[in-house]
């Protein structure tokens, strides 16, 4: 058994398919399949059903996977020990990103940082709060920033900034008219939102108290934020827009900015890690770098709002 067999029967595993495993691994199809073979044949058990499509491990194939994941994450871990220890910034920094922070937050600094610090490898991934808890957990990333502080015993989380939630408002809405807007004036009628899984949504429909919307996007499911921005623009609809997205508006788009009325809703934006993180050379490059980028006042939570 070695670190490679274990690397590939992950790749088999995420990409059920033995082809699309290989080209991950940049190996042939021939040489992946014989080495799990061989590490099959050493333990004595079938890990892949390879009789099904898509390929699918089998019950003991599930528990030698979940075990060679720990097993990689933790030999991953010497290298980063070692950079650590000479404050190295050598090595790819997996950094996942929430799909309505990114847009908005990784201009501000992101350009200026890979200037700075040119031997930074920063990938960075959109991902959704689901997928990006499960692949902190499963080492696949090494950090991420998210909306709400993590609930799991193996996470811990560092508030970056608070962020409130603005209205954009088209010009023949009735609240339009208004200076602020407060829950009871929208109508979920009217409302353009994120689809399920985006927390984002589940953040405002509780502040707004709304067990569920009618959502007259169901002819546009999987919109985004720009997306609906466009809408309101063309006269159609509310949407709820972050305060990092107001700075990058013209005049002219500010003037579809509502506030809510006091508490006014904001959100936590969290960096986190697994408690077992090592690199903090480079994490605290980052956190620095996103903290100076944000304005002051994001930096605590101010008077009038509450995280939701």
């Amino acid at each position: 058994m070695n670190i490679q067999q274990l690397e590939y029967i992950l790749a088999v595993d995420t990409y059920r398919h033995f082809a699309k495993a290989a080209e991950h691994c940049r190996v042939t199809q021939p040489t992946l399949s014989m080495m799990i073979q061989k590490l099959e044949d050493e333990l004595g058990v079938k890990l892949f059903d390879r009789n099904i499509q898509p390929v699918c491990p089998t019950p003991a194939g599930r528990k030698v996977i979940d075990q060679a994941r720990v097993v990689l994450y933790q030999t991953s871990l010497i290298k980063d020990i070692v950079n650590e220890e000479e404050q190295s910034l050598k090595g790819t920094f997996r950094l996942a990103v929430l799909p309505t922070i990114a847009p908005y937050l990784l201009p501000r600094f992101f350009q200026q940082i890979s200037e700075k610090h040119p031997d930074l490898d920063i990938r960075i991934l959109e991902m959704q709060t689901a997928p990006t808890m499960k692949a902190l957990l499963n080492g696949e990333i090494d950090a991420a920033i998210i909306a709400n502080s993590p609930t799991e015993m193996q996470l811990q989380g560092d508030i970056l900034y608070y962020e409130q939630f603005y209205a954009y408002v088209a010009r023949n809405e009735s609240v339009f008219k208004k200076d602020m807007v407060r829950s009871a004036d929208i109508s979920d009628e009217r409302l353009w939102l994120l689809d399920e899984g985006h927390c984002f949504r589940d953040q405002l429909m509780r502040f707004c108290q709304m067990e569920k919307v009618k959502l007259r996007q169901a002819a546009y499911r999987l919109g985004s934020l720009e997306t609906f921005m466009r809408m309101v623009e063309s006269g159609n609809g509310i949407t709820f827009i972050p305060e990092l997205a107001t700075y990058q508006l013209s005049d002219q788009q500010k003037e579809l900015l509502r506030p809510f009325a006091i508490p006014r809703p904001a959100r936590e934006i969290v960096w986190v890690t697994r408690k077992d993180f090592i690199r903090h050379t480079i994490a605290g490059i980052l956190i620095e770098s996103i903290k100076k980028c944000v304005p002051k006042e994001m930096r605590t939570l101010q008077a009038g709002l509450r995280v939701v």
